[in-house]
C-alpha cells in the first residue's frame, strides 16, 4: 500500500508525467491538512451527527456546537476528500466513513484517529531524533489519559485484521495453551481461541497496561479462556514446555536486536514439542528500492518513539532470531487485511 499524488484531469496527468507538479507540497501541506481535517471531524463527532440521516451544515453545527461558517468549510473539505457526500444541501456519510469512522461500527478506528493528535506531537520531534539519535520513549511520558487512549487505539487497529489473524495463525493440532506476549487488549488471542475451542490463552503485559486493557479484554466475552498475566516480556519466566503457541504481535519493534534474540531462545524453551512461535510485525523491506513505503515509514516512526531507538525489522532479521533459537522458520505470510504486516512462524 502506498500513498501518492493522483491526477484528477488529463492535463494534471500530463503535468505529473512531465514532472511539473510540485509533489512535495502535496505530500506535506495538503496531506497534513487532510490528516488534521479527518482528525478534527472525529474529535468533533461530525460523523456521529450524520449516522442517523443526512443533515444541513446549520443542523450539524448546532448539534456539534461549532461555528456555522467554519463547520461548512470543514464539511466541504470532507466532501472533496470523499469522506462525505453532498446532495440538495444535505451532507451524508460516504461508505468509508460509515465503515471506519463511526464508533458504532465493528470496524471503527476512531480511537486511533484520536491518538494521532498525540502522535502528531511526537512526530514534531523527528528532526531532533535524526540530529541526535535520541528517541522519545513515549511509553514513559504518556499521561494517564493518553495511555488509556493508546490501548484503545491498539485495539481498534487489531480489529481490522483480527478475524484474518484468528483463522490464519497456525496452531498445532489439539493445542491447549498459548501466550500472547505484550498483547494488551488480547483481541488477537481471543480471535485465535474462537477458532480453536480447546485453546486457552494468557496475555502477558505490564501491570499498568493491564489496568487500561482489562475492560477491552473483558469485552471479548471469553471469560477464563483468555486472561491477563502481569510481567515484563524481557524478564518474565516463560518456563519449559508450557505452551503450544507463543504469539507476539507488534512487540519486536519495541525491543533491541539482542533482546529479540534472547527472547526467542526463552520462547523456544517454553514451547512444547511441535509448538509454534509466531511473530506478527510490520516489515521493513530489505532495501528501500523494494518500494515498501508503509514498512519503511513505520520503521522510521518506531525508531523515533522507542526508548532504545530500534526500528521495524526485515523478514531475514526475524527469521534469524527463530533459527538461532533452534526453531524451524516457515515461509512468511502477508496479512491481506493489514498491508505491510506479516506473520513469521517457526516450529519447535
Amino acid at each position: 500500500m502506498k500513498l501518492a499524488v493522483r491526477a484528477e484531469t488529463i492535463l494534471e496527468r500530463l503535468a505529473l508525467w512531465l514532472g511539473q507538479v510540485p509533489e512535495p507540497l502535496f505530500e506535506t501541506h495538503i496531506s497534513a491538512t487532510l490528516a488534521r481535517t479527518i482528525m478534527a471531524a472525529v474529535e468533533l463527532e461530525i460523523f456521529e451527527c450524520l449516522e442517523p440521516a443526512p443533515l444541513t451544515a446549520v443542523d450539524i453545527s448546532a448539534r456539534s456546537v461549532t461555528d456555522p461558517g467554519a463547520t461548512t468549510l470543514l464539511l466541504d473539505a470532507l466532501v472533496a476528500c470523499d469522506y462525505l457526500t453532498l446532495s440538495n444541501g444535505r451532507y451524508a456519510l460516504a461508505s468509508k466513513s460509515r465503515k471506519w469512522l463511526l464508533r458504532s461500527s465493528a470496524n471503527s478506528v476512531c480511537d486511533k484517529i484520536l491518538l494521532q493528535a498525540v502522535e502528531w506531537r511526537w512526530l514534531a520531534h523527528l528532526e531532533d531524533f535524526v540530529r541526535t539519535g535520541r528517541p522519545l520513549d513515549f511509553h514513559t511520558t504518556m499521561s494517564d489519559g493518553e495511555r488509556d487512549l493508546y490501548h484503545r487505539s491498539m485495539r481498534a487497529i487489531a480489529g481490522i485484521a483480527g478475524r484474518e489473524v484468528g483463522w490464519r495463525t497456525p496452531v498445532p493440532r489439539n493445542a491447549r495453551q498459548m501466550i500472547d506476549l505484550g498483547g494488551s487488549h488480547g483481541h488477537f488471542a481471543a480471535s485465535i481461541c474462537r477458532n480453536h475451542p480447546l485453546l486457552n490463552a494468557q496475555v502477558l503485559d505490564f501491570p499498568d497496561a493491564i489496568e487500561k486493557a482489562a475492560p477491552l479484554l473483558a469485552a471479548e466475552h471469553l471469560g477464563a479462556r483468555v486472561v491477563h498475566i502481569a510481567g515484563d516480556v524481557t524478564q518474565a519466566d516463560l518456563g519449559s514446555r508450557q505452551y503450544d503457541l507463543v504469539f507476539m504481535s507488534n512487540l519486536a519493534h519495541h525491543l533491541a536486536e539482542k533482546q529479540n534474540f534472547a527472547l526467542a531462545k526463552r520462547i523456544a524453551r517454553a514451547l512444547r514439542p511441535g509448538g509454534i512461535f509466531v511473530i506478527q510485525e510490520a516489515v521493513r523491506p530489505a532495501s528501500p528500492a523494494e518500494a515498501g513505503q508503509t514498512g519503511t515509514l513505520l520503521g522510521l516512526y518506531f525508531a523515533l518513539q522507542s526508548k532504545s531507538g530500534v526500528t521495524s525489522w526485515t523478514v531475514a532479521d526475524m527469521n534469524a532470531w527463530q533459527a538461532d533459537a533452534g526453531l524451524k522458520p516457515l515461509k512468511a505470510r502477508r496479512l491481506h487485511t493489514a498491508p505491510g504486516w506479516v506473520q513469521l512462524s517457526a516450529y519447535a
